[in-house]
């Protein structure tokens, strides 16, 4: 009996491992395809990335790149809704039936005052004081969109079953939406997200992330006017209860832990200096490494505002603007991911890309100049001691369903962060190889979700068995906080009108710097075609 157990256990493991050697030989060859699948759609990946540039869009004033990547999508037979989430900008984007459910996110919003040439070494404009790029938030749905439609070709081809979803992270500047969509619910019935943000390099990590998480918020202060010489003992100066509020959070600085961060702006400083403000206004970032501490310091900061009303005899009230829980990223999706960059690798650079790279490193001071990155990184673990730096709204999400963020090489290392100088590649060469290179790790991510027994099982057991076991997402803003939509129109307004003169137009030339004259990589200023 024993030995026919152990014969019928044989050819029972035998049969296994035959079932588990195709189906791993299965998922390499349809993982080759996607890699075909995204490389038949470099030219899209480079008119997105060129035309997303070209619209130079604020948070909540997105609407011209809404308009473009939706029309992209709804050709590719997706269905598009606009508007999610009570954001006139925001849109989600579906295609496919039953589980599982993959949503693929990246940012879209620019910098104010970063409009810059691309693909020039040197200070240029192309509209002064005009928002850009300045960080490189063109390039993500690029990735996103190319991984998915190849996908969507493999899908097809194999009556494999699962819904892609596509979304934008609307005004990521401001932290202003993330929060709101996980607050209408949007992602109750996505099994995981994968995210993309631009970088230098092609990594992901799991764990808690560095950096901080925040609370943007603004106090509106209302006085009563009157005449700054004839009569100003009849005012109440709002700006004054602004001001004592700086004075006071700036003292409290004194007493907060070194991980936190803090900054300001007088948003509404009143009207001309010889009428009391009766109106005035100022805007904080309250950022620090963990929920608790956010909390505690958002506290503080509103006693401060209520004593800052008493003292001037002014109304007080508050607008939460935006709001980005402390990221924690999920480790199986993070593990599977990594071993999809190890066999993607790096983009291949010509020796032009490397000589721009370098130009800007020297214009932004470096010494020594490293060019672009030719060895991954490696994979990211949790920070063992907790450090502060920027934030991201894609940690609500984290925190509502398994999320990861790749990180792709679509820009150059070294340059100052939102700013012009991280304009200038963001139109070139570097970014599109780079954002290939990322939608080549995103399609391969998906076919593991897609074909493996066990890596959506796993990564749902980490979020509920480490990450959510001990911490409870509890969201910054509260049920009635509305998104702060009105944010941007007045600079979208003025700058739009010339802007459109500079779209770029993908009928009448390959890219867009062939559109502005620009011979890549123009090191030196000189006659270049220029927009305004």
């Amino acid at each position: 009996m024993k030995i026919l157990y152990r014969a019928f256990f044989l050819i029972c493991s035998a049969s296994l491992l035959n079932s588990t050697a195709a189906a791993q030989e299965n998922l390499a060859a349809l993982k080759a395809d996607a890699l075909v699948g995204v490389d038949r759609r470099t030219k899209l990946v480079q008119e997105i990335v060129d035309s997303l540039f070209s619209f130079s869009e604020l948070g909540f004033q997105e609407f011209e790149t809404q308009r473009y990547l939706g029309a992209t999508l709804r050709a590719n037979g997706f269905n598009v809704e606009n508007g999610v989430a009570e954001i006139p900008s925001a849109w989600w984007a579906s295609w496919g039936s039953g589980e599982p459910v993959i949503a693929l996110g990246s940012d879209v919003d620019g910098i104010p005052r970063a409009s810059q040439m691309p693909g020039v070494a040197f200070r240029q404009p192309m509209i002064e004081g005009a928002p850009g790029h300045g960080e490189g938030h063109n390039s993500g749905q690029a990735v996103n969109i190319a991984a998915a439609l190849a996908i969507k070709d493999i899908m097809e081809r194999e009556n494999l079953p699962g819904t892609i979803v596509l979304w934008p992270g609307i005004a990521e500047e401001l932290l202003g939406t993330k929060a709101w969509y996980a607050r209408e619910g949007l992602f109750e019935d996505v099994d995981a997200v994968l995210f993309t943000h631009v970088s230098n390099n092609l990594n992901v990590s799991w764990g808690q992330a560095r950096g901080t998480g925040l609370v943007s918020v603004e106090y509106m202060f209302d006085g009563v006017a009157a005449h700054g010489a004839g009569d100003p003992w009849d005012g109440r100066s709002a700006l004054d209860a602004v001001e004592l509020m700086n004075i006071a959070w700036n003292f409290r600085r004194e007493h907060l832990h070194p991980l936190q961060r803090s900054h300001y702006v007088i948003s509404n400083g009143g009207d001309q200096p010889n009428v009391v403000p009766s109106y005035a206004s100022v805007w904080y970032f309250i950022r620090e490494v963990t929920a608790d501490n956010i909390r505690d310091n958002f506290a503080t900061l509103q006693q401060i505002a209520e004593g800052a009303a008493l003292m001037t005899d002014t109304g007080m009230s508050r607008k939460i603007v935006g709001a980005a829980y402390p990221r924690h990223f999920n480790k199986p999706i993070a593990l599977a991911m990594n071993e999809n960059i190890q066999q993607v690798g790096l983009p291949i650079w010509s020796e032009d890309d490397q000589r721009f790279a370098k130009a800007l490193q020297t214009l932004m001071g470096a010494d020594e100049p490293q060019g672009l990155a030719t060895e991954l990184s490696g994979i990211g673990e949790p920070v063992e001691i907790p450090v502060s730096g920027g934030s991201d709204d894609i940690g609500d999400i984290s925190w509502n369903v398994p999320t990861v963020t790749l990180r792709f090489p679509s820009n150059v290392r070294g340059l100052q962060g939102h700013h012009w100088s991280s304009a200038m590649a963001m139109a070139t060469p570097i970014a599109h190889k780079g954002a290939v290179a990322g939608a080549k790790v995103i399609a391969t991510t998906m076919l593991d979700m897609l074909l493996s027994d066990t890596l959506l099982d796993e990564a749902q057991a980490y979020f509920d068995e480490v990450q959510t076991a001990e911490e409870t997402y509890t969201p910054f803003i509260g049920p009635d906080d509305p998104p702060a939509i009105e944010k941007n129109t007045g600079i979208m307004d003025e700058f739009r009108p010339l802007l459109e003169a500079l779209y770029y137009d993908p009928d009448n030339y390959d890219t867009y710097l062939e559109q502005l004259g620009i011979d890549y990589p123009k090191l030196e200023p000189d006659a270049i075609g220029r927009g305004q």
